[in-house]
């Protein structure tokens, strides 16, 4: 995952939410250009924690059965404030409603108390291997495999942050 818009999961309830954080830095590659003299994180990115955050909760509630989760379609988003270098977007989702093929959920990403980022996001459950090609099974078990990997360190920065505070 090239630009993890996540460093922790703060709370995790399959079925139900996930609660995770995101603090922006200086140095970010985007910032140089979103904007030279008032860098802020783009909104496309602001909606991309709202969708890794989802995207975890998904893989949390059916165990990583499959293995590709898309962005389908997003519903009325709306964003409302700037996230500047230094800042800490906090990301809440909530599930709403979910059939065989795609998870409806509640989003919202908040600066403090305010709210920078909400909105709906339709997110598509699939597996590259639904067909019978093996290789794209193996692809599928790599996936979760790395997927795995991943979600482990999101909730691993939890313990590691908590420890460091004490």
């Amino acid at each position: 995952m090239r630009y993890r818009q996540l460093d922790q999961i703060i709370e995790l309830i399959p079925g139900k939410r996930i609660v995770a954080t995101r603090q922006l830095h200086k140095d970010e590659d985007y910032l140089r250009d979103h904007f030279p003299l008032f860098p802020v994180m783009p909104g496309v990115m602001m909606l991309e924690a709202l969708f890794q955050a989802s995207m975890w909760l998904i893989h949390a509630t059916d165990n990583f059965e499959h293995s590709m989760l898309t962005l389908d379609e997003v519903r009325n988003v709306k964003f409302a404030d700037f996230m500047q270098p230094g800042q800490v977007l906090t990301v809440t989702v909530e599930w709403d409603k979910s059939d065989e093929h795609s998870v409806k959920v509640k989003a919202t990403g908040m600066r403090d108390d305010v709210v920078a980022v909400n909105g709906r996001l339709v997110i598509g459950k699939k597996n590259l291997g639904d067909g019978s090609d093996p290789q794209m099974l193996a692809a599928d078990e790599f996936a979760r495999s790395t997927m795995r990997q991943e979600i482990q360190k999101l909730l691993d920065a939890r313990s590691q942050i908590s420890s460091q505070a004490n």
